[in-house]
């Protein structure tokens, strides 16, 4: 651990699970629909490729429409997942925001397990979904409900903030969540001069930078923002004079420092668009890039070589077999789920200014 003093419900019905419905015959329209899609991913996957995904992506499609479902992506999810399948994307806090409003019978959450959960907690009525329960998080394993109230026991009168990369029951064991993109906001609402902050280490330190209060933090690290250094920042620069860096604030510190931009995937996206500059660094998530590449094809992005194993487990055969037979449906316990409720209404109430 690490101590720093850095001054409607609405009418439904509610889907069976396991009926399945088997797949129309696509569609001559729907097919050249593809095609469109994919002159904007053309850079990006070979013509062989794109061949396997149509059929299995037209069908999803299809599932979709008599499911009456909505499929959330992740900024994280690969460039077939997020442009041609996916009705609505973004970071966490767009999705938890999103989930909280989306009007559909199933919800398919195409991202790791606590967004899932965090998507069920805001619609306990709706059926969600995940391709993979198995899509983890290495900072949702980095702390426990039990940690959480031994700190409150070290620190008395202190509240703790739970990034929304957690479980639920960590949640519940919380006062409130915050997301890359508001948690100084999240921070500095707080009624306390001394806050724990859980469980990523780094985006607590960048946070620390921000604010007078005194943050608690943990040793919680994401496994691929952790990867990145400076020197890997200092060897883009040489290599690619005039390129443009931007740094999730989940890297380590050094990073942070050697970064033109920080801040969460949704800021990222924004400082592009601002700037356009001529070449790209992101230090997130490969997928990140690659999305965006699709989105500014002025823009050359030099792509980084980490990815996150938990994302890449959702694909596009496992979105179409969850949609098929409605399995992997995600439950929380209502005794938590209550309580982890709140945490994230709670950040949700969290006003966010707008980033320059």
């Amino acid at each position: 651990m690490l101590k720093m003093s850095i001054r409607e419900e609405r009418t439904m019905t509610i889907p069976v699970r396991g009926d399945a419905i088997a797949d129309p015959a696509p569609a001559p329209a729907a097919m050249e629909e593809l095609e469109t899609v994919y002159e904007r991913l053309r850079p990006l996957i070979p013509r062989a490729e794109w061949e396997a995904h149509a059929p299995v992506i037209a069908a999803i499609r299809a599932q979709k429409r008599q499911r009456r479902a909505v499929i959330l992506a992740h900024n994280y999810q690969a460039p077939e997942i997020f442009h041609a399948v996916a009705d609505l994307t973004g970071d966490s806090l767009a999705l938890a925001r999103e989930a909280a409003a989306v009007d559909a019978d199933v919800i398919v959450m195409c991202g790791v397990h606590f967004m899932a959960e965090t998507a069920k907690l805001l619609n306990p009525s709706r059926l969600v979904l995940i391709p993979d329960p198995e899509a983890g998080c290495s900072l949702a394993s980095a702390i426990t409900p039990g940690e959480i109230e031994r700190l409150r026991r070290q620190y008395p009168g202190a509240p703790v903030v739970t990034y929304v990369n957690t479980s639920a029951a960590v949640k519940a064991a919380s006062d409130i969540c915050c997301t890359s993109a508001n948690a100084v906001e999240v921070v500095e609402s707080l009624d306390a001069d001394r806050v724990i902050f859980l469980p990523d280490e780094y985006l607590g330190r960048h946070v620390a930078s921000r604010t007078d209060k005194e943050l608690i933090l943990w040793q919680g690290h994401c496994e691929v923002h952790e990867q990145f250094s400076a020197a890997d920042l200092v060897r883009c620069r040489r290599e690619h004079p005039g390129v443009f860096i931007l740094a999730h604030p989940e890297c380590p510190p050094d990073v942070l420092a050697e970064a033109d931009f920080t801040g969460s995937t949704a800021d990222m996206i924004r400082e592009v668009d601002r700037r356009r500059p001529e070449r790209v660094f992101l230090a997130t998530e490969i997928s990140m890039s690659r999305n965006l590449a699709a989105e500014f094809p002025g823009i050359r992005f030099i792509h980084p070589c980490h990815a996150c194993p938990h994302m890449q487990r959702i694909t596009l055969p496992g979105i179409l077999e969850c949609l098929r037979s409605l399995r992997h449906p995600v439950e929380v316990d209502p005794l938590v789920a209550a309580r982890a409720r709140l945490a994230v209404e709670r950040m949700l109430d969290i006003r966010v200014r707008e980033k320059r």
